[in-house]
This record gives structure tokens, sequence and C-alpha cells, in this order.
């Protein structure tokens, strides 16, 4: 008996939300009669409150988005450069086209390869570059001395439009072990945490 009861009440409640649901919906529908308030202008105001948490929780851009001093910092000269025969010598028809001295791809990524002297950041050490992302030391090249790093851009257009030749900090975030693969590039620019700036890589690709 008492399980019967137990379902009346539930029917009961279920039936006295329902009705309720109606009776807020007849409200609402009065007041945007009366109001002029569109029901998407309604909508706005009831959630207001999460519109303005959304807008609050927009990731920061790369470079405000930690205090990148907190890493050991170096004084470079960082100028850019393409796969192409400007920078490398080589065309695309060459075997060779496009691939680092560490074996992997050149990439404009959330995870770029660049290239130093690996005397001062070995293959593999991970640079953060103000204004540019993260650099992953993959290539070498023959002007390439001391401090000096290159920055692997997909065409000589925007290593003049976006880059061009700049002296600035850049941080240590991991040295190197001499060695760069295709498979741990892969899991840095998959990064969960790092998709959030993605589009901000977007809009400079563009």
């Amino acid at each position: 008996m008492r399980g019967v009861k137990n379902v009346r009440v539930i029917v009961l409640m279920v039936k006295g939300l329902f009705f309720t649901g109606l009776f807020a919906a007849a409200l609402l529908s009065t007041y945007l009669l009366l109001s002029g308030v569109s029901l998407n202008e309604a909508t706005k105001w009831m959630f207001r409150d999460q519109v303005v948490l959304s807008e609050e929780d927009k990731p920061e851009s790369l470079d405000s988005s930690q205090d990148w001093t907190q890493y050991p910092a170096l004084e470079v000269t960082a100028t850019g450069y393409t796969a192409g025969k400007e920078s490398t010598g080589k065309t695309p028809d060459h075997p060779a086209y496009g691939i680092t001295y560490s074996g992997v791809k050149v990439k404009r990524d959330l995870y770029s390869t660049i290239a130093a002297d690996t005397s001062v950041f070995p293959i593999g050490s991970v640079l953060f570059i103000p204004e540019y992302g993260f650099g992953v030391v993959a290539d070498t090249g023959s002007a390439i001395k001391g401090n000096r790093i290159d920055l692997y851009y997909d065409t000589v257009q925007d290593v003049y439009n976006e880059w061009g030749k700049k002296t600035l900090n850049v941080y240590l975030i991991q040295k190197g072990k001499g060695t760069l693969t295709e498979e741990a590039l892969q899991v840095m620019n998959e990064e969960e945490s790092m998709q959030v700036f993605r589009q901000e890589l977007l809009k400079e690709v563009e």
C-alpha cells in the first residue's frame, strides 16, 4: 500500500509541475505581448549572468596566458625562414624539401619548428617566443650561430608581414635531448589544454 501511495504522490507532483509550467508560459506570453519585448531579448535578459560569465572565461592570448619570466631567458636575434629555395636552396621537387635537420617536416602550428645553434639549444628544445608562440628546435642553418634563431613560416610573405627580424628575449621551457620525432611533435600540438589558442594561430595564418 505504501508503494501505491508513493506513486500517487509522484503523479500529483508531476501534474502540479505540468500545470505550473503552463501557468508560467501563459504569464510569459502575456508579458511579452503587453511589453513589446521579443522572446529573444527576454531570453538574453534571463541568461545575462551566463553570457557575462562566458565572456570572462574566454581564453587570453598565449603571450599573456602566464608569466613567462619564470623560465630561463636568453636574448636572441630571431629571423624567419621558409622551406623554399630562398631559405634552403631546395625546390618542392627536391626529396629533402621541407625536411629539417632532425628529420621532421617543417610546421607552423601551436608548436612550430624552428632552427637554432644546437650548442645553445639542442634539438628538441622547446622555447616560448613572444608574438610567435612555442618553437621546437628541429633545424639548423649555416648562418644560425650563437644567439640566433630562425622561425619557420609557410611563405615568404608571412616572414615579412608577421616577423621580419627582431631582437628579443626567448624563454627556455624545456631543454632538448638531441632528438625530435614526428610523433613527439604531434603530441605537443594535440595537447588538449593548448587547443584554446588554435583560433589565435589561425587568425595569424589567414
